[in-house]
């Protein structure tokens, strides 16, 4: 026997809800928190009902799963190329261009002017990257927030490395040194690890009586890379401030210790 009841209507804004937690591969506890997530400045009642205080509180959270995570994958760099790294990852144009890989566009909540934009802006875009990491942390916890950041992140991590490691840090150090230092870079091999099939070694250069930070590598090549990237880093921070000389107070001599030549001295007297 057929039913007389009409079917239940699909709640668009539940429906929204349910897609963007499809696209996420995470469910939520509590989709509210997720709702808030989505919500634009410009499609709330109010500034607090929106998702710049997720935004805040991701931005935080982001950095933070980050710089733990290059941390410890990359024991060999120093501070300024962890930093680089670190600025790629989690630049604005890395997060816009995962939300929208995620259709994240299709799923935000905004007022009738930015719904009727051909194209939601970057900047918005990755405002609400940062949000879903903070709402995914509150909902789940920091191992649900690292797991999605990471989920996402690994292969930006990879690429930002590896377009550093498509530079010829050598090459550039030998130049360097050479123009700088008058000496030519050599490397020492100082251990290397591991069975004959997977070996790591260990590697440092140095130029002159200097030796600068070692650096692990999966072949002495890559070692010396590494480690001509990390005397690099080291130089570069001991390099002199550019506008310093500029900088400097120029003397001025006082006016009577200025000498007038003997010519200019006669031509005035002659025109008294």
């Amino acid at each position: 026997m057929l039913s007389d009841e009409c079917p239940t209507a699909i709640d668009p804004d539940e429906e929204r809800l349910f897609s963007c937690q499809n696209r996420l591969g995470y469910v939520f506890a509590d989709p509210e928190i997720l709702r808030a997530a989505l919500t634009h400045a410009s499609g709330a009642n109010t500034r607090l009902a929106s998702n710049e205080r997720l935004e805040f509180l991701g931005d935080a959270i982001l950095g933070a799963v980050v710089c733990d995570c290059l941390y410890h994958r990359f024991p060999d760099l120093l501070e300024g190329e962890l930093t680089r790294i670190k600025s790629v990852v989690v630049s604005r144009q890395t997060c816009a261009a995962i939300s929208q890989e995620l259709g994240l566009d299709e799923c935000l909540i905004v007022g009738k002017g930015m719904a009727s934009a051909r194209r939601i802006p970057d900047s918005l875009m990755a405002d609400v990257f940062e949000s879903i990491v903070a709402a995914i942390f509150l909902d789940g916890g920091i191992t649900a927030a690292r797991d999605f950041v990471l989920t996402h992140l690994n292969g930006e991590i990879e690429r930002a490395d590896g377009a550093g490691m498509g530079d010829n840090y050598k090459s550039h150090l030998q130049q360097l040194a050479q123009r700088d230092l008058g000496e030519t870079p050599t490397y020492r091999l100082l251990d290397e690890k591991g069975p004959d099939h997977d070996k790591v070694f260990k590697m440092a250069a140095k130029i002159g009586r200097q030796c600068y930070p070692a650096a692990w590598g999966r072949n002495k090549k890559e070692a010396e890379q590494r480690a001509a990237r990390n005397a690099l880093t080291v130089l570069d921070e001991q390099a002199p401030e550019p506008n310093a000389a500029a900088e400097r107070p120029v003397a001025v001599a006082p006016l009577d210790a200025v000498s007038i030549p003997a010519a200019d001295v006669a031509m005035s007297q002659a025109q008294r």
